[in-house]
């Protein structure tokens, strides 16, 4: 089958353009998914941070207020871990797709109970001192979660007066919880990691809808592209030498007295018409001058 020269300009730019399409989107997607991961990320060390900040200010201004009451009733609102939580609880309403947990190993209120994995978390951390968060994944019934956790340390000695032993915490606390846990913290210690929890589901759904996007973007300008070169093709290439091939079969017929062909320009076709117009102009002398000699 014979081939126009624009059709095998086509094939060669359509073959091209789909290798580099393959190859940006595969490069793309992996791009976009580790961005979405990491912006997942940033978003959780924030909330991890808002939640250190719950803590700072009960541990600071809260706690302080209610050391004469908690001598007559427990308030757990006056527990770092406890505010923590619950100003977590209300802020992660407008970001439902994470969950927040003080995973502890052996904690006063039984909600902050380290499962399972949190517990693996929580050694690690315990076992590597100079780890600031540790950051994974794992399998849940629902599919692929991600998390990032850091640890929660016994930097402040007054924590030691309701966890170091139960004759010396407030009794209206143990009457709430007992004495069996959340005792034997010593300071400096691990005790367990804040925890934030969201679905791999949440970053890979952003990541592929801008992929789609750019994928989509990236096809757009490519049909731009064809078309704009196929244009440009057309006016600058294949009509002047449709024109050039069809002055050339009239030579080839005798027929020397057509238009010369369009020579503006300075380019390689021009060149080329200005020489076919010599040659004819050569040729049609050589002719006329066979003829009077004969």
């Amino acid at each position: 089958m014979k081939l126009s020269l624009a059709a095998k300009f086509n094939l060669v730019f359509v073959f091209i353009f789909t290798f580099g399409y393959v190859a940006a989107g595969i490069v793309a997607d992996q791009l976009l998914k580790d961005n979405a991961r990491e912006e997942t990320l940033v978003n959780a060390r924030l909330l991890l941070e808002s939640a250190k900040s719950a803590r700072t200010y009960t541990d600071a201004q809260i706690a302080p207020l209610l050391t004469t009451q908690m001598m007559y009733e427990f308030h757990p609102q006056s527990v770092p871990s406890y505010a923590a939580t619950e100003n977590l609880n209300v802020l992660l309403k407008q970001f439902d797709h994470f969950t927040y947990k003080e995973a502890t190993l052996n904690p006063t209120n039984p909600r902050d109970r380290a499962s399972d994995w949190e517990a693996d978390v929580v050694q690690k951390l315990r076992g590597d001192n100079s780890l600031n968060e540790v950051i994974g994944e794992r399998d849940t019934p629902l599919g692929r979660s991600l998390y990032i956790a850091q640890p929660l340390q016994i930097k402040n000695q007054a924590c030691l007066s309701c966890h170091s032993t139960p004759g010396v915490a407030p009794k209206t606390m143990t009457d709430v919880y007992g004495s069996e846990n959340g005792f034997g913290w010593k300071l400096n210690d691990i005790v367990g990691a804040q925890v934030i929890s969201v679905p791999m589901e949440v970053p890979l759904k952003r990541a592929n809808t801008l992929f789609k996007t750019f994928m989509l973007a990236l096809l757009g300008v490519f049909g731009c592209v064809f078309v704009s070169l196929n244009v440009m093709v057309y006016f600058f290439v294949t009509r002047r030498i449709g024109s050039l091939s069809r002055l050339a079969d009239d030579v080839s017929m005798g027929k020397f007295d057509g238009a010369d062909f369009d020579m503006r320009g300075s380019d390689e076709l021009s060149g080329l018409a200005q020489s076919f117009n010599r040659m004819r102009t050569s040729l049609a002398s050589a002719l006329k001058m066979l003829d009077e000699a004969i």
